[in-house]
């Protein structure tokens, strides 16, 4: 089934829709400060409803103080407009399965909160001897890469290093064709920024990501699911999204999808890429888990070429999360509006002091080794885990090939929201299913980091849910 999110998640009333229509608008600035709205006559004939629904509409967004009527004149955006919060936009949830709500108590709360909601490994499982020798060395480098903006593209040594490891994939992308961010969230914002208008439809997975629907909240942009299985999304419901929605984008992750940890069937990365191709369909691969897999899975980038595939990525699951810095791959006829848009809005690409950092770590010979020790741990958390979510009565949805998340169904279809509201009084954040599904089926799932899930935590949620 594909699931469009609306304004407020059931079937409005014509008259809601039109206002609805507008508060868009206004959020876009689509529609600005003393501004004449459409005529009734005109707005009827485009929405297709009666010009009693717009005179009503009207009257009730006059009430409201958005809009104002002037005697033979018309109606016109009133006064300045307000601060948008991201917040008012799309559906009003229940603050637990808010696409917010994980990420600001995981990141707000203090040293003593237990996070097995979170989406980054503990600091000791990190490479904290290798960063601290890149720090060293950093002492040493020119004053100007201490002091300076960096340049619009980024590092040219860290984005060389990109090229190599690319080309091991058999994707051949020059220097010239990635451009460094200061982080995997902005190269996402950049790429929506370049290709989208308010009102665009986005495919994202379902469930998919919580942040991916947070951005696209903060364009305006209307979010189109698709079911995920354990070998991709549903292929049925992915062409008839493309055929109903006809969306711009599909944004998701090949790599051991967030949070199901599936892997991509190479018969569903090539039914996606043919669709994509047949409806105009760009598609951003997040490739931020790759490192996690002990075997490379089907990656669209790899099988596309980056001709209508856009690579981007970061290095803070396995490198640091505190060192800021990402990139984006893609064709060269967009690099050059994208580079434009980031120093617009950046001025520079990433720090130099993050990008010598990132490379001073992935280069001195022992990031290898880091990330093989990474697999090997991760591994075996896995299987520890899921046994004693089991003995809880937790079960995998699946169970990964790599990465840190384990997706689970809660017993007796218990309601994964209340669950961690219940928790979180007793200093656990967890990550309720619904954080991360469009179409909010995902109400009895939750989302474990394995990594950070302790017998501590795991003592608390057993009592949580007797």
């Amino acid at each position: 089934m594909v699931n469009p999110e609306t304004a407020n998640g059931t079937a409005a009333t014509r008259t809601e829709s039109v206002m609805a229509a507008i508060h868009r608008r206004l959020a876009s600035r689509t529609l600005t400060a003393g501004e004449k709205l459409p005529s009734i006559r005109k707005f009827a004939r485009d929405m297709h409803v009666s010009p009693s629904t717009i005179v009503e509409a009207y009257d009730r967004l006059a009430a409201e103080g958005l809009i104002r009527s002037r005697p033979g004149s018309g109606f016109y955006v009133a006064g300045a407009l307000p601060p948008v919060a991201l917040a008012d936009v799309g559906p009003e949830l229940d603050r637990a399965i808010d696409p917010f709500w994980v990420s600001r108590q995981s990141l707000d709360t203090g040293p003593t909160m237990l996070r097995p909601g979170c989406g980054w490994l503990p600091s000791d499982w990190m490479p904290n001897a290798a960063i601290r020798r890149a720090i060293r060395a950093l002492a040493k480098a020119d004053d100007a890469v201490l002091t300076d903006y960096g340049a619009t593209r980024g590092s040219l040594a860290l984005r060389r290093l990109l090229v190599r490891q690319f080309a091991a994939e058999g994707i051949e992308v020059g220097a010239d064709q990635i451009l460094l961010t200061s982080s995997g969230t902005r190269a996402i914002d950049l790429v929506c920024r370049f290709l989208l208008n308010p009102d665009d439809t986005v495919l994202v997975d379902d469930p998919c990501y919580f942040n991916f629907r947070a951005l696209l909240r903060a364009h305006r942009a209307r979010i189109v699911s698709v079911p995920y299985t354990p070998t991709g999304p549903d292929i049925a419901c992915f062409n008839e999204a493309l055929a109903t929605h006809r969306p711009r984008l599909y944004i998701t992750n090949a790599a051991l999808h967030n949070p199901t940890g599936a892997t991509l069937s190479p018969q569903t990365a090539h039914r996606i890429l043919t669709a994509a191709a047949a409806h105009d369909l760009t598609i951003i691969e997040d490739e931020i888990f790759a490192d996690f897999e002990p075997e490379p899975s089907p990656r669209l980038a790899s099988l596309d070429g980056l001709s209508r595939v856009i690579r981007i990525g970061s290095f803070s699951k396995t490198l640091s999360a505190s060192i800021r810095c990402g990139y984006i791959a893609t064709r060269p006829d967009w690099i050059e509006g994208l580079v434009d848009l980031q120093v617009a809005t950046d001025f520079s690409g990433p720090s130099p002091v993050a990008a010598e950092l990132v490379v001073g770590t992935l280069t001195d010979g022992s990031y290898r080794k880091h990330v093989a020790g990474l697999r090997t741990r991760l591994a075996r958390r896995r299987r520890e885990v899921a046994g004693q979510l089991e003995g809880l009565g937790i079960r995998p949805w699946t169970l990964p090939r790599g990465g840190f998340y384990l997706w689970c169904r809660l017993p007796d279809g218990r309601d994964a929201a209340e669950v961690a509201k219940a928790a979180l009084r007793e200093q656990v954040v967890l990550a309720p299913g619904n954080v991360f599904s469009v179409s909010q089926s995902a109400t009895d799932l939750m989302r474990f980091n394995v990594a950070q899930t302790n017998v501590q935590a795991l003592r608390i949620l057993g009592q949580v849910l007797r």
